[in-house]
């Protein structure tokens, strides 16, 4: 759940092409809430990244253990 404070905005000034401009106007497109998005979806990938650079020998170990020996309690699977 978002409170208040997360949905808070504060203006800032961004340099965006000209033509992105002009083409985003003529499709109607809402410029703040497309940068916002974008931003957004940035911040989301970076985490990712340096969550899987940051875990990336904990990932491998757990990886190469299966291949070695296969699904623990794969015994039990019903399928």
């Amino acid at each position: 759940m978002q409170t208040q404070k997360d949905n808070a905005k504060k203006r800032t000034n961004l340099s965006i092409q000209l033509h992105l401009i002009a083409e985003a106007k003529e499709l109607g497109i809402n410029i703040s809430a497309s940068a916002e998005h974008g931003i957004a979806q940035a911040i989301a990938s970076e985490k990712k990244r340096r969550w899987l650079q940051e875990n990336n020998s904990a990932l491998s170990s757990s990886n190469l253990y299966v291949e070695e020996n296969g699904l623990p309690l794969s015994k039990y699977r019903l399928f």
